[in-house]
């Protein structure tokens, strides 16, 4: 599994990007901002298995026990949504998986 300090710097590098496209596109509306890291996460995960911030930092999200499956659309939403809710994603288990990987039965590890 991927260490708490590699997460929240691939969470900054992720956050740090949507400032960025928010800024340029939607005059950095903090409501844009959010919305493109969600947009962001919701599709990277679910398609490739890592935002720009995992890839940067060799992490890579999984289905817990799912032997390399992909993620897919379903549990890259409810991951998104519960980590844009901020709450769950900093609240962490014996494990180190944040509930909203725990609700979405994923889990971060080196790639």
């Amino acid at each position: 599994m991927a260490t708490v300090g590699r997460r929240v710097v691939a969470l900054c590098i992720d956050w740090l990007l949507s400032m960025l496209v928010s800024y340029l596109v939607f005059d950095a509306n903090s409501m844009a901002t959010l919305g493109v890291f969600a947009v962001e996460n919701l599709l990277l995960v679910s398609t490739l298995g890592y935002t720009v911030g995992h890839r940067v930092l060799g992490l890579q999200v999984r289905v817990l026990g799912g032997e390399g499956r992909m993620v897919g659309l379903w549990r890259g939403l409810v991951r998104t949504v519960l980590l844009c809710l901020v709450v769950p994603a900093v609240v962490w288990d014996g494990d180190g998986r944040g509930m909203h990987d725990k609700a979405a039965g994923t889990v971060i590890v080196r790639a």
